[in-house]
């Protein structure tokens, strides 16, 4: 089976973060969306290559993903233009043959991928029942679980089943026939072409996908969504409060927290909710409910609810921020 991750879009939403590095590389809980993306596939043991679909600053994500995961067969692949999900993907065509799994990196899901893709016969479309979703896509499905159709966008809430971005589809090569057909026919939305389109296509030939209820779902899109994602996964396994607090004499921890065993944290509360990556100092501060980049600063300040990036320096004063790689603020 082959993985496809199309992650080529600018992440505008957050910016200024996404000035200097992809969405995918923004740090969450200990290390980047991505890494969490990539610690699901380790109960996949049929995995053949793992394609990732880049952009703007692809290059890290290569550098990143050679460092990190030495041993994953990686392919690349650069989309240029941003025409949307479908084009990124026929721009993997060569890697849709056989069964595939595609997922969108900007969320983080909880699910069994291996029991829910079972014997590989059908497709599958992870979903969850969410208030509104009117940002996103949905799945029609009958009384027995099977989708009918996908749409992207709705207009009303009368349909809740929002499709996560991760689907299951036994044969990649009807796959790209499908997009094939999708740009012949400019099925577009707003100049993007959407991967529900080409499913739909799919589905219209005779496609059995069904639905997979997921119980977690964390956006990592949007500053506010990244706080929450943060919040989550210290809550659930991924924090090491004791050990952080145990190497730091004269430290405040207060749990849940994330410190790298190379940052350096002097005179300092750091919690609940925070995470500093390898090499940040933190020194006669207050860091909570906020993520710190790797070799940032900090000193005399209070920050609560903030985005730090790599090598950002910030002095004093109480703040809510999100402050892009190398930037300085207190220092006028």
């Amino acid at each position: 089976m082959n993985v496809l991750l199309p992650m080529a879009g600018f992440g505008t939403r957050l910016r200024p973060l996404t000035w200097s590095k992809p969405k995918p590389l923004v740090p969450v809980a200990g290390q980047p969306v991505l890494g969490h993306v990539l610690d699901m596939f380790d109960d996949l043991p049929d995995v053949k290559d793992v394609v990732f679909i880049v952009g703007y600053l692809g290059d890290q994500v290569q550098a990143y993903v050679q460092r990190a995961y030495p041993r994953l067969t990686a392919r690349y692949v650069e989309q240029r233009e941003m025409l949307g999900q479908s084009h990124a993907l026929w721009l993997a065509r060569e890697f849709l043959h056989g069964p595939v799994l595609l997922l969108f990196v900007d969320t983080l899901i909880e699910t069994d991928l291996r029991r829910a893709i079972g014997n590989g016969q059908a497709g599958v479309a992870w979903v969850k029942a969410v208030d509104d979703p009117r940002r996103f896509g949905v799945a029609e499905v009958d009384e027995g679980g099977w989708v009918r159709r996908l749409v992207e966008k709705p207009a009303d809430r009368k349909n809740n089943l929002v499709v996560v971005g991760c689907y299951f589809l036994p044969q990649g090569e009807d796959l790209a026939q499908a997009i094939e057909e999708q740009m012949k026919r400019n099925l577009h939305l707003n100049g993007e072409f959407f991967l529900v389109e080409a499913l739909n296509l799919m589905l219209e030939r005779g496609l059995k996908m069904r639905v997979e209820p997921v119980e977690v779902w964390e956006d990592c899109g949007k500053p506010d969504a990244l706080l929450h994602t943060n919040r989550y996964l210290l809550d659930h396994g991924r924090e090491n409060s004791t050990s952080a607090s145990a190497a730091r004499p004269g430290v405040v921890v207060v749990p849940p927290v994330f410190v790298d065993p190379e940052a350096r944290v002097e005179r300092a509360v750091i919690g609940p909710y925070a995470s500093l990556a390898a090499g940040c100092v933190v020194e006669d501060s207050v860091v909570r409910d906020s993520v710190v980049d790797e070799e940032a600063e900090i000193s005399g300040a209070v920050l609560s609810g903030s985005l730090v990036g790599r090598q950002a320096r910030i002095r004093g004063g109480f703040r809510s921020m999100i402050v892009g790689d190398s930037s300085e603020v207190g220092f006028e």
